[in-house]
């Protein structure tokens, strides 16, 4: 084996190296982010429980049900094409 062999070796270890390193460094800082959503603020899919849309559709399915449609689920109207 000559010398060009054990040089690539070690360029690659310390290149792969300086990369995990970053990568680490980056996921650290990121980590430490605080969150925009505040601490008492639901998560999921309780945050649209009070959106004005989900409260009509919910409003909409409870009256066709009291109406005597409720084993239909509304997904939204189908596509005409």
């Amino acid at each position: 084996m000559d010398g060009t062999g054990r040089g690539s070796k070690l360029r690659s270890f310390a290149i792969g190296g300086l990369v995990g390193a970053a990568g680490a460094i980056a996921t650290v800082r990121r980590s430490s982010h605080r969150s925009r959503r505040p601490h008492n603020a639901p998560g999921g899919l309780a945050a649209f429980e009070d959106a004005p849309c989900f409260l009509e559709l919910v409003g909409e399915e409870a009256q066709r049900y009291r109406e005597g449609g409720g084993g239909e689920i509304s997904i939204g109207s189908p596509n005409s094409t």
